[in-house]
C-alpha cells in the first residue's frame, strides 16, 4: 500500500513540474510580445520588471489553472491600445484582479500586462511596495491612471473600492456604490471601457464579520473575520478552490466633459454598473454550483 502512494505521489509530482516548465515556457514567449515599452535596462516608465513579473506570473498562473480553475469568457472583445478594465471586487487580497491579470498574459491577443491601481496603503507595506510596482501595478493616482493609458495600457480599476472588500457573505454579489473617478478619466483620456463581471470571487474567502478597531489600528481598510480565518491559522487565509468564472463585456465609448457636475457623470457610470450587474446576473444563473 505505501509502495502504491509513493508512485503515485511521484507521478503527480512529475506531471506538476511538467506542467510547471510549460507553463513557465508560455508565460516567457508572451511576455516577448507584450505591447508595453521598456528601456535599455528591461524595466519601464513605472518600474514593471519582465523578468520579476515572470516569476510572479508563474504563481498566479497555476492558481489560475489548477486552483480556480478559471474560464474567461468574451476576452476576444478587449480592444488593442489604451483601455480601462471595470470589474466588480471582493477580498481584502486582490486575487480577482490577478486572476483578471493573468487570463490578460495566458488568452489576450495580443498578450497584455493589466495595470493595477493600488490602495494608497500598500506602498507602506515591505516588500510589497517593490514586488507591485515591479509587476506592473502602481499608486492609484490620477496623474499615473492618465499616463498609463496615455502609453496605450490597460489598466484596471474597482469602482466598489474598499467598499467591495468589505463585502460580507450575505451581501456577495450586490454591488456596491460605484466611484465616478474612473469615468472621469475615460473622457478625459478618450478611454473604452470593457466592462467585466467576475463570478466566483466573492465566495472565496466568504467574510462573516469586519473588526473596524483593530483595521484602524493596523492601518488597513478593513480586517475581515471569515469562515476559515483565524480560526484555523495560516492554513484559514488559503483562499476556497472555488471555481471562476470572467466575463468581458463589449467596449463602451463615452462622450463627454469630464468635469461634469457629479449628477452627468454618474449616469454614465449607472451604465457601466448595470452592464456589470447584467453580466453577474447571468453567471449566476448558468453556474451549476461554487466548485464546478
Amino acid at each position: 500500500m505505501l509502495d502504491v502512494v509513493a508512485k503515485l505521489g511521484r507521478a503527480a509530482s512529475d506531471l506538476l513540474g511538467d506542467n510547471v516548465f510549460s507553463l513557465d515556457r508560455e508565460i516567457t514567449e508572451r511576455l516577448r510580445r507584450i505591447p508595453t515599452r521598456l528601456n535599455a535596462y528591461g524595466y519601464d516608465a513605472w518600474g514593471f520588471h519582465p523578468a520579476t513579473a515572470r516569476r510572479a506570473l508563474l504563481v498566479t498562473a497555476l492558481f489560475y489553472k489548477y486552483w480556480f480553475r478559471v474560464q474567461t469568457h468574451g476576452i476576444e472583445r478587449m480592444p488593442p491600445g489604451r483601455v480601462l478594465l471595470i470589474s466588480n471586487h471582493a477580498g481584502q487580497i486582490a486575487i480577482d484582479a490577478a486572476m483578471i491579470a493573468t487570463a490578460c498574459m495566458l488568452e489576450a491577443e495580443p498578450p497584455r500586462i493589466v495595470r493595477g491601481m493600488g490602495e494608497y496603503w500598500l506602498p507602506t507595506v515591505p516588500w510589497v511596495n517593490i514586488a507591485m510596482v515591479r509587476t506592473g501595478s502602481v499608486v492609484g493616482t490620477r496623474k499615473n491612471c492618465i499616463d498609463l493609458l496615455e502609453q496605450e495600457e490597460a489598466v484596471i480599476a474597482f469602482p466598489e473600492g474598499v467598499r467591495g472588500m468589505n463585502k460580507l457573505i450575505w451581501e456577495r454579489y450586490q454591488l456596491q456604490e460605484f466611484g465616478q473617478g474612473f469615468m472621469r478619466l475615460a473622457l478625459e483620456t478618450r478611454t473604452p471601457i470593457v466592462p467585466i463581471a467576475v463570478v466566483g470571487s466573492e465566495e472565496q474567502a466568504p467574510a462573516i464579520a469586519n473588526v473596524m478597531p483593530l483595521a484602524r489600528l493596523m492601518r488597513m481598510p478593513a480586517f475581515p473575520v471569515t469562515i476559515t480565518w483565524p480560526w484555523l491559522g495560516p492554513l484559514g487565509m488559503v483562499p476556497l478552490p472555488v471555481k471562476y468564472n470572467i466575463y468581458f463585456g463589449e467596449p463602451m465609448w463615452f462622450e463627454g466633459n469630464p468635469s461634469d457636475e457629479d449628477e452627468v457623470i454618474g449616469e454614465k457610470v449607472d451604465q457601466v454598473k448595470a452592464v456589470i450587474a447584467d453580466m453577474l446576473a447571468r453567471g449566476l444563473e448558468s453556474r451549476r454550483s461554487l466548485f464546478w
